[in-house]
């Protein structure tokens, strides 16, 4: 059986940042692209970013939304079955729960939320102002 955990959460103050982790167990992620969404409360989940798979140790591709774009950076250690999101400069709208999510198929970066078949139970960041 599949499971995402994610790690890392918590409350920060604006400017600061975090770590979160997505290990995966179960099954190996190397051929598996990998992704970010997080969800505000009262409004729908959102793409944060994604991370492509990486044949033969090449180096990934990596999708950003505008809004994390040059503040937040995913990566993966296929080696741990984990993914990362380094989240600097956070602002109060980056408050959320944050997903870990696998898509098996494409194996691009990708935004689309229905594309990923695995998803964990997310991790809180609250940022404040």
């Amino acid at each position: 059986q599949v499971q995402l955990v994610e790690s890392g959460g918590g409350l920060v103050q604006a400017g600061d940042s975090l770590k979160l982790s997505c290990a995966t167990s179960g099954h190996s992620i190397d051929t598996w692209s990998m992704g970010w969404f997080r969800q505000a409360p009262g409004k729908e989940r959102e793409f944060v970013a994604a991370i492509s798979w990486t044949p033969g140790g090449s180096t990934p591709g990596e999708l950003y939304a505008n809004s994390v774009r040059g503040r937040f950076i995913i990566s993966r250690d296929d080696a741990k079955n984990t993914v990362y999101l380094q989240m600097n400069s956070l602002k109060s709208e980056d408050t959320a729960a944050y997903y870990c999510a696998a898509d098996l198929d494409s194996r691009l970066a990708n935004a689309i939320a229905a594309n990923y078949d695995y998803w964990g139970q997310g991790t809180q960041v609250t940022v404040s102002s």
